[in-house]
């Protein structure tokens, strides 16, 4: 799918809350169809394994499935799979080509531990999910959460590698969903902003705020976070049962006042400068949006605060 800059500016002038409000309905909709295949699908599992690359806006859209499965009557548990890391000794950790250890791979995960807790939910016992603490890179059990999924419950798997068959190829039958923002913005068969940038966009923005981290590092590390969605992820996508389309047609509108100031300021001699002012350039041309009317439930949030 793709969006026109066209209509997004029309939209945007005319009447910018209606536009937002038509644009979160669309995502509402996807979510509602996911919702629908999780109630018809949890008499063969009660596990939903949702995937999708950075910036994809994955916890939201857990957040939401919960939601709407209540309305279904369904009750529904969402749980990172980031809590399944294992802390690793740096002489076995996986290495990137540049020697750095490897956090992109599923080789950072506890592969067994989520083998054995999808067999117990599917069989109706407890399990008690870990919590990792990242702040001193390992797991504290003390802190888990004992889980059991009931007859009317399910428990949504959300993590970057949810779909690898490393860690859930011994489950097809659980629920498989895959997120991302795939849609390019044209201007007519011209690509001025595409769907890595609208990742992009949003990782920045939040970890800038969010995360303590500058654009700069951002961009040092996201060349290994598309190397690994390459490898780890992308070759997984197709078997999803249904993808979702996180890209909001207005929110370059709306993240251009965030991102465009940090993105200004990252050094001249930044390998990646050259790619950020291309895309503040592509910035100037969208009809803002003040960031204040977007909606209170809009996926965004999760990126703007």
């Amino acid at each position: 799918m793709a969006y026109q800059l066209k209509d997004i500016n029309e939209a945007a002038r005319r009447d910018p809350r209606g536009f937002m409000e038509e644009c979160d309905q669309r995502y509402q909709d996807a979510i509602a169809k996911c919702a629908d295949f999780i109630v018809e699908n949890r008499r063969n599992s009660p596990v939903v394994l949702l995937s999708g690359p950075s910036g994809s806006g994955k916890t939201t859209s857990a957040h939401k499935l919960r939601e709407e499965l209540e309305r279904r009557g369904i009750g529904s548990y969402a749980i990172s799979m980031d809590d399944y890391f294992v802390h690793q000794n740096p002489r076995t950790a996986p290495r990137t080509p540049d020697g750095s250890i490897d956090y992109e791979s599923p080789k950072m995960m506890d592969l067994r531990l989520l083998d054995e807790h999808f067999k117990k939910l599917a069989q109706g016992e407890w399990v008690l999910v870990p919590h990792f603490e990242f702040a001193r890179q390992m797991r504290n059990d003390s802190l888990g959460t004992p889980l059991k999924v009931g007859a009317d419950e399910v428990a949504i798997f959300e993590g970057i590698h949810a779909l690898n068959t490393e860690l859930t190829g011994r489950h097809p039958e659980a629920a498989r969903l895959y997120i991302s923002a795939r849609s390019n913005i044209m201007d007519g068969d011209r690509a001025v902003f595409k769907n890595t940038w609208i990742r992009l966009t949003r990782r920045a923005v939040r970890d800038y705020n969010y995360r303590g981290t500058d654009v700069a590092g951002t961009l040092e590390m996201w060349g290994n976070v598309r190397r690994g969605e390459k490898l780890y992820i992308s070759p997984y996508k197709d078997t999803a049962n249904i993808k979702l389309d996180s890209a909001l047609a207005y929110e370059v509108s709306v993240m251009a006042a965030y991102a465009r100031p940090i993105m200004q300021a990252v050094p001249e001699d930044n390998d990646r400068r050259g790619e950020l002012l291309k895309m503040v350039e592509a910035f100037d041309l969208f009809e803002p949006i003040d960031p204040k009317l977007v909606p209170p439930d809009s996926l965004i949030h999760e990126f703007i605060g």
